[in-house]
C-alpha cells in the first residue's frame, strides 16, 4: 500500500525546529508503517499548526521595525 500527501507549500515543508524539517521527521519516524486514520488526522494539524505560525511570524516580522522606530533608549 502506498501512502503520500500532496500539495503542501514549500514554505510548511521547510518549516524547522531545532534544526529538523518538522514534517520530513514526523514522516521518516513512520517509515515502513501503514499511517492509521488518526495518523493522518494528526499529520494535518502538524501542517495547520505549523501554517498559523508561518503566519504569525511574519505579522511579528512586519510589526518589527515599527516597534522598533518607538524604542526609546534613556
Amino acid at each position: 500500500m502506498e501512502q503520500y500527501f500532496e500539495k503542501i507549500p514549500k514554505a510548511i515543508w521547510e518549516y524547522q525546529i531545532g534544526g529538523y524539517q518538522v514534517l520530513s521527521k514526523w514522516l521518516k519516524d513512520r517509515k515502513g508503517k501503514i499511517l492509521s486514520l488518526e495518523d493522518v488526522k494528526h499529520y494535518c494539524n502538524i501542517v495547520t499548526s505549523i501554517k498559523k505560525t508561518i503566519d504569525i511570524q511574519n505579522n511579528i516580522d512586519a510589526l518589527y521595525p515599527k516597534a522598533e522606530k518607538d524604542i526609546v533608549i534613556i
